[in-house]
């Protein structure tokens, strides 16, 4: 069982008013323990760097400490799982982010930390056409990766088009929520939740009574980012919460991906905008999900293996298995999905050529040679 007294005085402190997650990780790493941090001296708090005097006042009133025991009995009381930031279990992918929440609070049995798991976001007017490009990569992706994660947020649009996809393709899936568990919004949604609980998650680092407010929702966006490997924008205008996401993702160095549209649809030109700047992979297929994030599809691997010679080297393996997959690619492709500079592989590339295993054409492609 977790510390109780560490943990109310880490609960305690990310209640207090403009302290946020950052600050408070600071605060614990500098003084040892949220504990120390609320036994600290005023005269002290307000010498470390970034604590003023109204956070330092805070600090030192002791009104948050009712709260936070009153949060833990709750806590205690629904079964919720609680996950402080430096604890190993702690979703690693959040360990990442800079902002990632001093706590997460989480009702059901996902793992945090699969192998792969994907955010997808959009808007929340999804066209008929927006509804099955979801449920068809979702599909998609379910058959060659039954143990993929899918997470949004719960809202109405592409959010709930993607839990109640992975729900129905036997996927887990995990929705982060803009408020605390006392309640669920939208309350239409309440069914869909109660089958998330018992097949994925739903998660906050929002207290129990914190109520389902616009900016609260904007908050959470960075757990959608930071949550996954990539996040992949299905149908979005130019503004509102999946753009955000979006660019959240992209300050994590995380991949984003869109699916483009026709120009002029409104719910396209987020989208669009996203695959023109360059701040997003176009997705028109699961395969594209696929080459973008370098996943071999499942028994492409034992496949392939047969088709190799016994002398190749790790490196002309490699090589092998991403054109064999993709069929045929460029030599650009090949240097970024291998992360390596192009003068790096050329040798590579000419054996496997010489060899008979691929071929060049014009326009520096490589092909798989039937």
């Amino acid at each position: 069982m977790k510390n109780d007294k560490e943990l109310i005085y880490t609960i305690a402190l990310g209640m207090v008013p403009s302290v946020g997650d950052i600050n408070a990780k600071k605060l614990i790493s500098h003084l040892g323990s949220a504990t120390a941090v609320f036994k600290e001296p005023y005269h002290s708090l307000i010498k470390i760097p970034g604590i003023g005097k109204k956070m330092a006042s805070y600090l030192c009133s002791g009104e948050f400490m009712k709260k936070a025991g009153e949060e833990l009995d709750y806590i205690r009381k629904h079964n919720i799982d609680i996950k402080r930031f430096d604890e190993p279990d702690y979703p690693e992918r959040l360990k990442e982010c800079p902002d990632s929440p001093l706590l997460i609070y989480i009702k059901g049995n996902a793992s945090l930390n699969e192998n792969k798991i994907i955010s997808i976001v959009g808007t929340r007017n999804i066209t008929r056409k927006g509804k099955d490009i979801c449920n068809s990569l979702i599909h998609d992706l379910a058959c060659e990766f039954p143990d993929l994660i899918i997470s949004s947020g719960l809202a109405y649009g592409v959010d709930i088009t993607a839990h109640k996809a992975a729900l129905k393709e036997n996927l887990k899936t995990v929705a982060v929520l803009g408020h605390g568990f006392s309640t669920i919004y939208p309350s239409v949604h309440l069914a869909i939740a109660k089958q998330i609980m018992s097949q994925g998650a739903l998660i906050t680092d929002f207290p129990s009574f914190e109520a389902p407010e616009r900016n609260n929702f904007l908050k959470r966006n960075r757990i959608i980012a930071g949550i996954s490997d990539a996040t992949l924008v299905i149908e979005s205008g130019r503004k509102g919460g999946a753009m955000i996401t979006a660019d959240i993702a992209l300050s994590y160095n995380r991949e984003v991906m869109a699916v483009p549209g026709s120009p002029g649809t409104p719910y396209s030109e987020g989208c669009n905008l996203l695959i023109k700047s360059n701040r997003a992979a176009l997705i028109e297929s699961a395969n594209d999900i696929f080459y973008t994030l370098n996943w071999l599809k499942s028994g492409s691997e034992n496949k392939q293996r047969k088709l190799f010679p016994e002398d190749l080297s790790p490196l002309e393996d490699k090589i092998f298995e991403l054109i064999y997959e993709f069929g045929e690619l460029s030599a650009d492709q090949i240097s970024n999905s291998m992360e390596k500079p192009l003068h790096q592989l050329s040798s590579a590339l000419l054996k496997l050529e010489f060899s008979g295993y691929i071929e060049s054409i014009p326009g520096n492609i490589y092909r798989r040679k039937n």
